[in-house]
């Protein structure tokens, strides 16, 4: 499964990383003195020249900006801000996707933890085992959003009890019709009703492998950090890290496979009407 649903997260944590970086005491400090320099000792030495505290004041102030890109622990504190902020989960209508939400999050949040006490590798491997997280809970994220997209259908709920009426009235009209021409055209309306409600059952059973996948990826989510709590800090345990990593692919395509079989159904729903 590709990342790309955490680049743009990853984008825009890199820039808060380096805006952050602009306004720490470090950066204040050496931009006030540059200025002071260049302003009060304009040319300290005979061959000085003023311009030349501009270009140290511009190297110190990349130096403490590079420094800052290349702090892991800021990196992930600014991608796990970034990922609070992009998923509100005030958007999320349905009581029970918006609670398994926030315990996948709780989850996420536990996770990073765990990964800041290792050190090295091991530690590289569980915080991309947590980006890897980053990819199944926005397919969550998506997947209550279909949800609370048909609980919030009207239109879906009163074709499921019209539908059927219409069929079984459309039926008693073929068997009392004589004339063959409106016969064929009652027949065809049938098939077309047919179809409609087949579509509506389908749409109907997508919600709940939905709603069933929500409960049983927040159940994986459970396992993985459970599993990820008992890994030591043994090398051994780096072939252990991968094995977690599989596993989440594995939940992450199985959420992406709900979510467009639930768009196929949707499509195929409208085109009929």
């Amino acid at each position: 499964m590709s990342n790309d649903s955490s680049n743009p997260i990853r984008e825009r944590a890199v820039g808060a990383v380096i805006g952050n970086a602009f306004i720490r005491w470090e950066s204040v400090l050496t931009i006030v003195l540059t200025i002071v320099l260049f302003l009060a000792f304009p040319a300290p030495f005979p061959w000085w020249q003023p311009w030349f505290w501009l270009i140290g004041g511009a190297i110190a102030e990349a130096a403490l900006v590079i420094s800052a890109l290349t702090d892991p622990e800021a990196a992930s504190q600014a991608i796990a801000r970034e990922f609070d902020a992009k998923y509100d989960l005030r958007e999320i209508k349905s009581t029970v996707s918006r609670q398994r939400l926030q315990s996948a999050l709780e989850y996420r949040r536990n996770m990073l933890e765990l990964a800041k006490h290792h050190q090295g590798a091991m530690r590289s491997s569980l915080m991309q085992t947590v980006n890897d997280i980053n990819d199944w809970i926005g397919h969550m994220y998506d997947l209550a959003i279909h949800v609370d997209a048909f609980d919030n259908n009207d239109l879906v709920e009163r074709d499921r009890r019209a539908v059927p009426q219409q069929i079984e009235k459309t039926r008693i009209r073929i068997n009392q019709e004589k004339d063959p021409a409106v016969r064929s055209d009652l027949e065809d309306q049938l098939k077309q009703l047919e179809q409609q409600q087949s579509n509506l059952e389908a749409t109907v059973n997508s919600v709940k492998r939905a709603e069933i996948q929500l409960e049983s990826t927040l159940s994986s989510l459970g396992t993985i950090y459970a599993q990820m709590s008992l890994l030591g800090t043994k090398e051994v345990d780096s072939s252990r890290a991968q094995r977690l990593r599989l596993e989440i692919q594995d939940e992450v395509s199985g959420l992406q496979d709900t979510i467009e079989a639930m768009n196929e159904v949707q499509q195929q729903r409208l085109s009929l009407r």
